[in-house]
């Protein structure tokens, strides 16, 4: 396991076990508010001073095809995770899309460069262990903000040591400098491509702790339902 995944882990298993005991009188989603927030706060001191700054240099100095490029690489690489969980959660159409687009993709696409499978309009799904372990009828369980991750809840925080550790093809490659330069690399392209969305919420957002926590919870609830999450009393 990579130290981020042992970080997770230490921090979500307790939180399992302990039940959250002292959590009354508090949002019943977020009943870890007091604690998230720090962390919350510390994701912010870290993307202020290195991830935005790195994101903008990215963009600026790198062409928008290559962008365009890099993104796909990482997308094809996702659609081996997405194909895994798409099999566990017994969508066979869409596991066989994403099995299609990813020989489409790694084939005539250059290993990815070249988004092919969606001009042939095989759909480019978005699935992950958290939402496999949502359809098997797991609660998200309480909110939880993860270090650099950022939003996450319980059941997602678990998840993500799953498909870290098992699914995602970039977590195993086996030559760890490599693997972790890599993982840098995905991690400020993503974040490249967020800068314009972040922009929006630091302006409409009087409090952004809340306001990221809300569209979380809310989508993630729709993704596990492929957009049509059942009705609550709310």
């Amino acid at each position: 396991m990579t130290t981020l995944t042992r970080t997770l882990a230490a921090m979500i298993l307790p939180i399992v076990f302990t039940g959250c005991a002292s959590t009354a009188m508090r949002d019943p989603s977020d009943p870890l508010e007091p604690m998230n927030r720090k962390i919350f706060a510390f994701n912010q001191t870290v993307d202020d001073a290195a991830l935005k700054p790195l994101a903008k240099g990215y963009r600026a100095i790198t062409p928008t095809p290559v962008q365009t490029a890099v993104r796909n690489v990482f997308s094809n690489l996702d659609d081996v995770t997405e194909f895994a969980n798409n099999l566990l959660q017994f969508k066979v159409q869409a596991a066989t899309s994403d099995l299609l687009r990813i020989s489409v993709n790694s084939t005539f696409g250059l290993l990815g460069l070249i988004d092919i499978a969606s001009e042939m309009r095989l759909q480019k799904h978005n699935e992950d262990f958290g939402q496999t372990l949502g359809r098997w009828g797991i609660k998200s369980g309480p909110y939880l903000v993860l270090p650099i991750l950022g939003p996450s809840s319980v059941r997602d925080g678990t998840g993500i040591l799953v498909d870290s550790n098992y699914l995602d093809p970039v977590y195993q490659i086996s030559h760890i400098p490599t693997r972790d330069a890599v993982l840098g690399f995905k991690l400020i392209a993503r974040r490249a491509d967020l800068l314009d969305a972040q922009s929006i919420i630091d302006q409409a957002a009087l409090d952004k702790y809340l306001f990221t926590r809300d569209i979380y919870l809310e989508r993630r609830q729709a993704m596990v339902y492929d957009g049509n999450p059942p009705d609550t009393d709310e």
